[in-house]
């Protein structure tokens, strides 16, 4: 996996500009944060922020604070803060004992929106939301307030009441007072502060006003001692506003943002209105579905932290958006699970398989390679008897075209046991093929024919009297449609109904019966697997598939 402090990009050219000799921030340890909104779960597009945000630290040799921007109290929930602090340590990285919560400045916010006051450069506002739309202006007409003028004394007074609970919700508002003619809007005199009477997840009713996030986030980064602000690239235009936030109130640092642009992937959506839309409206099971591109859903799926991590390193950071294959994202897993996967063998699809001339009862055993890739993996021991399970697609009764599995006079390899000849099948009184019939040669006991006869094909089997019974779910795309998040789409519309198979009854050998949640497979030509992390128990085995073995992707493409 390439390494993700190999790499170099436009952020660490500027951050190497600031801590060298005569830089803004020579001396001082490069100081980062990831600040998540705790009202939903992390997604694949918050997570390459946030392997930017740690791994820009981790590069330079210095820090990252995890922060919650819970500055919004309507939609946060602590379910949602445990999930982002599960994810974030899943993936490898730490915060150390710098963990903190936007709602743990309000009281200095408070107090630098009264500086501001005093200083003239705030005002309390009078327009409700409608007003202040109409009031806007656009880029040839200033906007306007008639409450621009507003005594200072006026305004500290109002500002009071409305921290006391004096007002309902939209009466007044705090604006900054910038430049009502700036052709960037978010300069045009913006609201700091808005009323809503809320319940905050960990304020409770202590606060009915709540500061806007331009007006909150940068005196949390100077407070904290940030020194990069990393963020996505709709805040670009923001940075006049977060540059004069820090400029004008007494805070101990001045941060420096820099944009970089979102991360796009097909055939998904990574809007977390979205996402919980889908969570609620029961379209799919969860956050964690194995389909939804959140980090708990990939893990669920099967996806590796490293895996997760080389993806977002390789595609890199960029000034202009972009949109990544999903199947990126997917030959970065195949990759990882080539090299660490266990290879097991499981039948989706089982049809008995009976061996004529083995000798009944008789049982024995082969030691199997875990992962041919990786000699250290060892091996483990797979029971062989007169009945085996194989793939029902393994066979044809009647050869059609290039068929070289098995089907009558036919021999096959079974997968470190022997080599098999097919000598016909049973069928039950509607006609459907229940028992494949074989007789296999000793003399080819882990290997070919000691005669030197070429055999063109090897398939996988597990014994029927040492297996179990298994559900697997093969997940395909959520949605069929490459771009179900354009404008004038309606993303329910593009989803695709073949999502999800689930197959019941499949066979899987022993070695399987304690598989974990952790645990990663290559069920040999299938794909590779984890066990269910939620719904898998000794008693009821399921499986998800991860991702095929063909791979889509093409480098370079």
């Amino acid at each position: 996996m390439a390494e993700l402090t190999e790499s170099k990009n436009f952020i660490h050219a500027f951050i190497e500009e600031d801590i060298a000799e005569g830089g803004r921030y020579a001396g001082q340890t490069v100081h980062t944060r990831f600040p998540p909104e705790p009202n939903g779960y992390l997604h694949i597009g918050h997570c390459k922020a946030l392997i930017i945000d740690f791994g820009t630290a981790e590069k330079f040799g210095g820090i990252c604070n995890l922060r919650m921007d819970d500055t919004n109290p309507a939609k946060e929930d602590t379910e949602y803060v445990e999930a982002i602090q599960n994810d974030i340590r899943w993936l490898g990285f730490s915060w150390g004992d710098r963990f903190f919560y936007g709602s743990d400045y309000f009281e200095k916010d408070y107090e630098f929106a009264v500086e501001l006051i005093k200083k003239g450069l705030a005002y309390v506002c009078e327009l409700t939301p409608e007003q202040a739309k109409e009031c806007r202006g656009d880029l040839t007409t200033p906007a306007t307030s008639p409450w621009r003028d507003r005594p200072i004394e006026e305004s500290l007074d109002l500002f009071r009441r409305m921290r006391d609970g004096e007002f309902p919700e939209n009466r007044y508002t705090l604006r900054a007072k910038i430049d009502l003619a700036s052709g960037n809007f978010n300069m045009r005199d913006p609201v700091l502060y808005r009323i809503r009477h809320v319940e905050h997840h960990r304020q409770g009713s202590k606060w009915c006003i709540y500061p806007m996030y331009d007006f909150a986030h940068p005196i949390q980064d100077a407070l904290e001692g940030i020194t990069h602000s990393l963020c996505s690239l709709e805040f670009e235009n923001h940075r006049p506003l977060y540059n004069w936030v820090v400029e004008n109130v007494s805070v101990p640092h001045r941060p420096r943002q820099i944009e970089f642009a979102r991360l796009g992937i097909d055939h998904t959506v990574l809007s977390k209105r979205k996402l919980r839309q889908l969570v609620e409206e029961g379209r799919v099971s969860g956050w964690d579905d194995p389909r939804m591109p959140t980090l708990c859903g990939l893990r669920r799926r099967g996806y590796t932290p490293a895996s997760i991590r080389n993806f977002c390193e390789r595609i890199g950071v960029a000034k202009a958006p972009n949109t990544v294959e999903y199947a990126f994202l997917e030959h970065c897993l195949r990759e990882d699970l080539n090299e660490t996967a266990t290879r097991v063998m499981a039948v989706l699809d089982p049809v008995k398989l009976t061996v004529t001339n083995y000798p009944e009862g008789q049982t024995e055993t082969f030691q199997v390679e875990n992962n041919p890739v990786d000699p250290a993996s060892g091996t483990r021991p797979v029971t062989f008897s007169r009945q085996l399970w194989i793939e029902r697609e393994d066979f044809m009764e009647e050869k059609v075209g290039k068929f070289f599995r098995l089907f009558p006079g036919n021999e096959v390899r079974l997968k470190g046991a022997y080599v098999v000849k097919c000598t016909g099948c049973v069928k039950d009184e509607q006609g459907n093929i229940v028992e494949i019939l074989c007789t296999y040669d000793p003399e080819s006991r882990g290997g070919d024919p000691a005669d030197g006869r070429k055999v063109k094909s090897t398939i996988h089997w597990v014994d029927a009297g040492n297996c179990y019974d298994a559900e697997v779910r093969l997940y395909s795309n959520l949605f069929d449609d490459p771009d179900p998040d354009a404008a004038g789409k309606d993303f329910l519309a593009c989803l695709n109904p073949n999502s999800l198979e689930v197959k019941t009854g499949c066979k899987v050998e022993a070695a399987l019966a304690t598989a974990k949640g952790a645990d990663r497979f290559q069920f040999m030509r299938m794909g590779y697997f984890c066990a269910d992390s939620k719904d898998s128990s000794p008693e009821h085995l399921v499986f998800n598939r991860a991702v095929s073995l063909k791979d889509s992707y093409k480098p370079g493409k």
